[in-house]
């Protein structure tokens, strides 16, 4: 099995509904963070390829339709290289309130003297991305717009959408070439369930 849809949006920009509206409209299973914090081997994988021990892809991402948020977000350009007949998104919100959003809950688990400082979202989301300085929120914003940019410039407009997911079930069906359910929208994973499930 292939990856059909890489998500090459950062986490805290809706990456978790996509996740769950892509299962519901058949591409599942889905990759998210949350099957890299619930597995040793996944954490183990992903750890060594932020150190630049790159996987094989398609090991990696054995038995997965689809994958979305970190670290597929980080490796966009290397697993979108790979599997070249996959589609990609990219999703988006408003800078301010990605940065507020990411303040209140990831950022949160970056403090090396509570979580693991070899963890992915230490070594390489707070460390690499952001260089230790996501508390600066002009530089925080600046990456986050940069990376946004590559990927609408690397990857041609009948391979990409760049989503909202307030947007719904349209465009992202309508890119997919499938038929939207008559289920509701997912929505999922708000700041303050982010936070219960930290214990924050």
């Amino acid at each position: 099995m292939a990856l059909d849809v890489i998500g090459a949006g950062m986490g805290r920009t809706g990456t978790y509904t996509l996740n769950l509206a892509l299962e519901a409209i058949g591409f599942e299973p889905c990759h998210h963070m949350a099957d890299v914090m619930a597995s040793p081997e996944q954490k183990a994988l992903w750890r060594a390829a932020g150190q630049g021990q790159l996987p094989n892809w398609d090991e990696a991402y054995a038995g997965y339709r689809a994958a979305v948020d970190w670290p597929t977000a980080h490796f966009w350009r290397e697993v979108s290289d790979h599997f070249q007949g996959a589609k990609v998104i990219l999703t988006v919100r408003d800078p301010e309130a990605w940065y507020k959003s990411m303040m209140q809950t990831l950022r949160l688990t970056w403090d090396p003297a509570t979580n693991d400082p070899r963890s992915f979202g230490i070594a390489v989301v707070c460390n690499a991305v952001f260089g230790g300085r996501f508390d600066d929120r002009d530089h925080a914003i600046s990456v986050y717009e940069a990376h946004n940019a590559a990927v609408r410039a690397a990857l041609p407009p009948e391979r990409l959408l760049v989503y909202n997911v307030s947007e719904g079930w349209a465009p992202l069906c309508d890119f997919l070439g499938v038929a939207p359910p008559s289920d509701p929208f997912p929505r999922s994973n708000s700041t303050d369930e982010f936070r219960a499930r930290i214990g924050r």
